[in-house]
């Protein structure tokens, strides 16, 4: 069960980030009776809500419940740069899993965001989402030769970009970094006008939001159900579980941890200041910083995690972090003002190898799953939504097994 008294939204993020400048702009209700649909969603971020979207385009009755207000929990703490290069590097990824399998979920996670980005022009979605190109800057012990091993398997996998050395670098970006790969096909967005116009998008069909705690479920062959803290039951066809990192305790993975990451957004800087593109800007290395800009003009840059989902540990390293991410700022981009608008944190949940937990949940025949999307929340969330569409009307396919809940660890085998 999910536990009301520890998962509060305000445990999932500390600080304010510039996406909450606005009034809240989703509305649910309370439920005073039971209910029946084809499926409940938990869980009413931006993986419940592309969920909830793309299922009521499927033609379903769905039913989304999130115990406060929907997109307010660790969506609104995304910087909502949406990649399709994952946590972990394609030469890593090869290591563990073989090049076949490695460039099918980079290829796949490069779809996925082609893919959302076709399906917000196809509902024109005001969420300030613009096509990015990145730039992978070398960085630690990561340095031109494996860059240009990277870059090279890239290139076999037929996946775009350019490597470029520390003159071109510097002269195209201004980062005076030894090389980098720069790659097209990412983007960026608000992420809770996201989440909301895709909710509002749902409800327009016929979609149910209702403001409530799930703190059990049930998943037979036949059915599936959920109930409520306030004494009613959902039953359903499908139960999806959307809930961020909170994992209920029918689901169960080794290779998921939880982590929490920190973030800042300057006040609006010269547009002599920043990089062209504006690309999307991260670090070759484990304990990586990224950063973008706002269509006002702020950097926003993140990083600094902890292996923590403390909300107190959190909230006290708050002004630490903050620092550290000003002077990381000023390293990375000297010529910017290090001034400070919003400062705030959040909670995530990853894995260990960086491939999200996606599927069927084992021993749960009717229950679907999402969880673990690390660095790519919102490109994993957009492939965990038509996965569980496929799965929801009994299709399946072999690569469903690169994400499925009850993968064995790789490095075990």
């Amino acid at each position: 069960m999910l536990d009301p008294d520890s998962t509060r939204q305000d445990d999932l993020r500390s600080g304010r980030g510039p996406w909450l400048a606005g009034p809240p702009r989703a509305t649910s209700k309370g439920l005073d009776r039971d209910i029946r649909c084809d499926v409940v969603i938990v869980g009413g971020g931006i993986t419940g809500a592309l969920a909830a979207e793309h299922l009521t385009a499927r033609g379903l009755d769905v039913v989304l419940v999130d115990r406060e207000r929907e997109g307010f929990g660790s969506t609104a703490a995304s910087t909502a740069m949406l990649q399709w290069e994952i946590d972990l590097p394609l030469r890593q990824l090869t290591e563990l899993y073989g090049f076949e399998t490695a460039a099918d979920v980079y290829r796949r996670s490069f779809k996925a965001v082609e893919g959302l980005r076709e399906r917000i022009a196809q509902l024109a979605l005001g969420c300030a989402f613009f096509a990015r190109d990145t730039v992978y800057l070398a960085a630690g012990e990561v340095g031109p030769r494996e860059l240009r091993d990277e870059w090279s398997l890239r290139e076999k996998a037929g996946l775009p970009g350019t490597l470029l050395d520390h003159a071109t670098l510097l002269g195209a970006f201004g980062f005076d970094r030894a090389a980098a790969i720069v790659s097209p096909g990412s983007a960026e967005a608000d992420p809770l006008s996201l989440c909301h116009a895709l909710l509002h998008v749902a409800a327009g069909r016929g979609a149910r939001l209702i403001r409530d705690e799930a703190v059990a479920f049930d998943s037979t062959t036949a059915s599936a159900a959920v109930r409520l803290s306030g004494g009613r039951t959902i039953e359903a066809g499908h139960v999806v579980l959307a809930t961020g990192y909170v994992m209920p305790d029918c689901v169960d993975s080794d290779l998921h941890r939880v982590a929490s990451s920190w973030a800042i957004a300057t006040l609006p800087q010269s547009p002599q200041v920043l990089w062209p593109g504006p690309a999307l800007v991260w670090e070759a290395s484990e304990d990586y910083i990224y950063c973008r800009t706002t269509t006002d003009g702020r950097i926003v840059l993140g990083g600094e995690d902890e292996d923590t989902d403390d909300p107190d540990a959190r909230q006290s390293l708050g002004p630490a972090k903050t620092q550290a991410l000003l002077g990381k700022l000023r390293a990375l981009l000297p010529r910017a003002e290090p001034t400070l608008g919003h400062a705030w944190s959040g909670a995530f949940g990853q894995t260990v190898y960086g491939l999200p937990l996606i599927g069927r949940v084992p021993g749960r025949p009717r229950m679907l799953a999402a969880y673990g999307y690390g660095g790519n929340g919102i490109t994993f969330s957009f492939l965990a939504s038509r996965m569980i569409g496929a799965l929801v009307a009994g299709e399946d396919a072999p690569w469903f097994r690169h994400f499925a809940i009850d993968r064995p660890d790789p490095a075990k085998l």
